[in-house]
C-alpha cells in the first residue's frame, strides 16, 4: 500500500536484511530457542510480551502485589508458619486448576471437576476403611481410576455423538452428586454421610505430616540434580541432531531459578512452626502436587499428545485435516481431567482428615475454572500449561488466606476471588485482541 498522494512507483518499504529476519524470527518463535545469547533472549522476550504474547507475566505481578498488599495490612502474612499453611491450602486450588486445563486448552469445559473429585474421595476412603481395608496404594488406584472412568464417559458422550461438553459435564455435575450420595448411603460406616480416615494411615499423612528437615534437603538435590542433568542433556542432543536449542546461558539461568526458588521453599518451611512441640519439614503434599505439574507439563510439552491437545484446542479442523484423531485426543483430555480431579478429592480429604457428603462440588468446579484461568489459561482455547494452575491456585489460596487474617467472612472471599477472575479474563481477552492486531 502507499501512503495518500505518494505515487504508484514510490516504494513504501525495503528489503529487509538478514539480521531483521533474524530479529523477526526470535520475535516471533519462543525466545530460548532462536536467541543465541542471554542479551537476545530478553530481548526477543521483551517483543513477545509487547506484542501480546504476555505468558504469565501479568498473574506474577498480580500475585506480587497481593502478598504486598497482605503484608501491609497484616504483618503476619509472610511468617513461615502463615506461608506453608497457605502452600498447603493451595494444593487443593491447584490440582483442581491442573484439570481444567486440559479441557479449556481443548476450548471445551468440565463443569463436573468437583462431584467427580467427591466420588473419587469417597470410593478411596470405603475402600481404606473396614471392611474392605485395602492397602493405601490400592485404595487411591481405585478411586483413581473410578475417577477416570468417569471422564471417559464424558468424553465419549462429547466426542462420539457431538454432545456439547458445557451440557454433558453440567450433567455430570448432577449425576456425580448423586453417586456420592449412594456411595454414603451404601456405606455403613459413613455415620451422617462422614467417612473418617485412619489418622495414622499414609492417605491422612499426605496433608497432615511433614517431611524431616534433613530429608527436605535431601530431596530438594537429588531433584535439583536430576533436573540439571535432564536439562542440559535435552540440550546437548538437540545440538548434535542439528536442532535449534537455548544457548548455555539461558539453561544455566533457568537451573538457578529453580534452585533458588527451591532453596526458598525449603528454608521457609524448614522454620519452626509449632508454638508447644517443634514442627518443621515441607509437607509432603507439597512435593506430591509438585511432582503431578511437572509430569504434566513433560506430557504437553514433550509428547505427541500433548501437541495434538494444542492443535485441536486452536483449530481442531485442521487437525483433523492434518490427519489426528480429534475424537480420542479429546477423550483422553476429560479422562486427564476427571483423573486429575481425583487427585485433588484425596488431598481435599487428606486434609480434612475424613470424606463428608457435604462437600459444595459446586464451588469446587469455579474455583478449578479460576484458577486455570487466572494463571494464563485461556478460555479460548490453544493456550495453556500446568504451571498455570499452579500460579492460579496459589493466587486463589492468598487471596483466601490473606482476607482470612483480616477477619472477612465467607461472602467477601467469594467477591475477591470473582473480581480476580473477571480482572484475568480481561486481561486474557485483551492479550488476545492485542495479538490478532
Amino acid at each position: 500500500m502507499t501512503a495518500t498522494g505518494d505515487s504508484p512507483e514510490t516504494p513504501t518499504t525495503t528489503d529487509p536484511t538478514a539480521s531483521d529476519v533474524h530479529e523477526v524470527e526470535i520475535a516471533a518463535a519462543a525466545p530460548e530457542v532462536l536467541a543465541n545469547n542471554l542479551n537476545e533472549y530478553f530481548r526477543a522476550w521483551g517483543r513477545r510480551i509487547r506484542s501480546g504474547e504476555s505468558g504469565a507475566v501479568p498473574i506474577l505481578i498480580g500475585l506480587v502485589a497481593i502478598v504486598v498488599f497482605f503484608q501491609i495490612e497484616q504483618s503476619n502474612f509472610l511468617t513461615a508458619g502463615n506461608l506453608v499453611n497457605l502452600f498447603v491450602q493451595a494444593g487443593v486450588f491447584i490440582l483442581f486448576g491442573a484439570a481444567e486445563v486440559f479441557p479449556l486448552i481443548l476450548s471445551e469445559i468440565d463443569l463436573s471437576v468437583g462431584y467427580a473429585a467427591a466420588v473419587a474421595a469417597f470410593a478411596i476412603a470405603e475402600l481404606a476403611a473396614p471392611p474392605v481395608s485395602f492397602p493405601w496404594w490400592l485404595a487411591i488406584l481405585g478411586g483413581l481410576v473410578v475417577a477416570s472412568f468417569l471422564g471417559l464417559i464424558q468424553g465419549t458422550l462429547i466426542t462420539r455423538l457431538g454432545l456439547p461438553s458445557f451440557v454433558v459435564t453440567l450433567g455430570g455435575l448432577l449425576g456425580f452428586e448423586g453417586v456420592m450420595l449412594e456411595l454414603a448411603n451404601i456405606d455403613k460406616t459413613a455415620v451422617g454421610g462422614v467417612i473418617p480416615l485412619d489418622q495414622q494411615g499414609t492417605i491422612y499423612n499426605i496433608v497432615n505430616t511433614n517431611m524431616s528437615p534433613a530429608l527436605s534437603w535431601i530431596a530438594l538435590i537429588v531433584v535439583l540434580v536430576i533436573f540439571s542433568a535432564f536439562l542440559l542433556s535435552s540440550v546437548a542432543r538437540r545440538r548434535a541432531r542439528g536442532l535449534t536449542a537455548p544457548p548455555i546461558s539461558v539453561t544455566i539461568l533457568t537451573i538457578a531459578v529453580t534452585a533458588i526458588g527451591g532453596i526458598a521453599l525449603v528454608i521457609i518451611c524448614n522454620v519452626n512452626r509449632g508454638a508447644l512441640t517443634p514442627l518443621k519439614g515441607v509437607p509432603w503434599v507439597v512435593p506430591v502436587v509438585l511432582a503431578i505439574l511437572l509430569v504434566y507439563s513433560w506430557l504437553m510439552s514433550r509428547t505427541r499428545l500433548g501437541r495434538y491437545m494444542y492443535a485441536i484446542g486452536a483449530n481442531p479442523e485442521a487437525a483433523r485435516r492434518a490427519g489426528i484423531n480429534v475424537a480420542r485426543i479429546r477423550t483422553t483430555g476429560f479422562v486427564l481431567c476427571a483423573l486429575t480431579a481425583g487427585m485433588a478429592g484425596l488431598v481435599y480429604e487428606s486434609r480434612l482428615g475424613s470424606m463428608s457428603t457435604d462437600i459444595d462440588g459446586g464451588n469446587l468446579v469455579l474455583y478449578a475454572v479460576a484458577a486455570a484461568v487466572i494463571g494464563g489459561t485461556s478460555l479460548f482455547g490453544g493456550r495453556g500449561k500446568p504451571v498455570h494452575a499452579l500460579l492460579g491456585g496459589l493466587l486463589i489460596a492468598a487471596v483466601f488466606n490473606g482476607l482470612g487474617l483480616m477477619g472477612i467472612d465467607a461472602a467477601g472471599q467469594d467477591i475477591a476471588t470473582a473480581i480476580v477472575l473477571i480482572a484475568a479474563v480481561t486481561v486474557d481477552a485483551l492479550v488476545r485482541r492485542r495479538a490478532t492486531a
